[in-house]
């Protein structure tokens, strides 16, 4: 690659970094929860659209491209800790107190995602708290329309039943 082409392009990665990254980051902690897992997320996203950036013709995708990247990762830390679990007897009591009744909400809305499966957790964020289109849900996670309405409906069905115990 011509040098100054590639520095173009650094720069322009920079610049879409600079302005995008609160918004990333967001979408990464709705992914996963955690603050520190989602920056570690949204750093492993990031360095791999970078790798990438330059096949990306129309960088208006260039969100769509990352979220991806960010969903497609969290799947991959999803099978792994799925490979590592160990069995026990003992359940640890995990409970957070927090007298905040939006905390509260929360945290509730974050546990609940968490006992959806990857695809239909990843159509909700994207739908609900992303606040993409069917369309752009579809075309996000290489997905038909169809599939993206009967996931939410499936997913949508299932919070309430969470929701409501």
């Amino acid at each position: 690659m011509d040098p100054r082409k590639h520095r173009t392009a650094v720069l322009e990665f920079e610049e879409y970094v600079r302005t995008r990254h609160d918004a990333l980051l967001r979408s990464a902690r709705r992914l996963v929860g955690d603050p520190l897992d989602a920056q570690d997320l949204l750093q492993i996203a990031l360095l791999r659209t970078y790798r990438q950036w330059g096949r990306i013709a129309d960088k208006r995708l260039a969100d769509a491209y990352l979220r991806r990247v960010m969903i497609n990762t969290r799947t991959e830390w999803w099978r792994a800790r799925k490979l590592e679990e160990i069995p026990t007897a003992h359940i640890p009591e995990a409970s957070v107190k927090d007298t905040s009744d939006q905390h509260a909400d929360r945290s509730l809305l974050t546990e609940v995602l968490k006992r959806l499966t990857p695809k239909q957790r990843s159509v909700v964020v994207l739908r609900y708290c992303e606040q993409m289109t069917t369309f752009e849900t579809a075309a996000t996670l290489g997905m038909a329309p169809g599939t993206v309405k009967s996931t939410l409906h499936r997913a949508l069905t299932q919070l309430r039943q969470e929701i409501a115990r």
